[in-house]
């Protein structure tokens, strides 16, 4: 029995399959968690969308939310704009696009499992694991509630940075969805949220750090598996207690696997026909 906590699939199906095949993914024992990101960019958003929905339907696979699968959904509320290179049309104009949706909208920013954490971005490190669970669950009901589309029209934009400065529900929330889905760098010394930073979290822009290097509250035991950094320059970072899945499918690379019980790596070239040039 193993669980098998697996990067970003922007779209990348066949990719998928071919992982799941090397790792002899058995549903009847084996688990999976999705870092996020389960859509766009790749030829295949609705089949792995729906795929990983049927396993969730079965008890066998969970999920945390992305930046490119909120974005769907706000482009789905018509609250956001497509992009140019958006590959959600499959998805916005099926006959079971409704229900996707909602599906999509019920799923967690952070999954926890004891002191373990698997999320899209990171963790703030000012956060201990409770106030991030909390600002987590805050977002999560606005996401599954009504006024799902109002909380799309608030949610975009890089204010605040500082945490200490989420000094109402709507700055807070915003805090919460850019820390989860959006965060690579923080500024060394303030901490605060450094989003139009990237590149290689081995050569950090000046003044910054990569979010899981600054001084934390997370317990020392404590593990975070998350997507979302593709050029971060490798998976594991054992001095901070890290394992960044997000490989670059999309972009040609490869789709990782992490055993969540043992950290064993497994990796798989993307498919043809599923890899882009970055910057299409």
């Amino acid at each position: 029995m193993a669980t098998w906590i697996i990067g970003d699939l922007q779209g990348c199906y066949d990719s998928l399959m071919h992982l799941l095949d090397d790792v002899a993914f058995e549903a009847r024992t084996d688990q999976l968690i999705f870092v996020g990101d389960l859509v766009n960019r790749g030829p295949a958003s609705g089949k792995c969308l729906r795929w990983v929905r049927q396993q969730w339907e079965r008890g066998v696979a969970q999920c945390v939310l992305g930046n490119h699968d909120l974005h769907l959904l706000a482009v789905a509320a018509g609250k956001r704009k497509p992009n140019d290179g958006d590959t959600l049309d499959d998805i916005l104009h099926a006959p079971d696009r409704e229900g996707l949706l909602d599906w999509l909208a019920r799923q967690p920013l952070l999954l926890r499992r004891g002191d373990d954490c698997v999320v899209h971005a990171g963790i703030h490190p000012d956060w201990d694991l409770d106030t991030a669970q909390r600002c987590a669950q805050e977002v999560e009901a606005e996401l599954s509630g009504t006024h799902r589309a109002a909380f799309f029209g608030r949610m975009y934009g890089n204010e605040p940075t500082l945490w200490r400065d989420c000094t109402s529900a709507e700055s807070r929330q915003r805090f919460t969805v850019n820390c989860f889905s959006r965060m690579r760098f923080v500024h060394r010394k303030k901490h605060a949220l450094m989003l139009k930073a990237k590149g290689s979290a081995a050569q950090p822009p000046e003044g910054c750090v990569p979010w899981f290097a600054a001084p934390h509250h997370r317990p020392e035991r404590s593990r975070v598996f998350f997507g979302h950094w593709s050029t971060l320059g490798r998976v594991k970072w054992p001095e901070y207690r890290v394992l960044g899945l997000d490989t670059g499918c999309v972009w040609g690379n490869r789709l990782t696997a992490c055993d969540l019980a043992t950290e064993r790596l497994h990796a798989v070239a993307t498919a043809p026909g599923e890899g882009r040039t970055p910057g299409t």
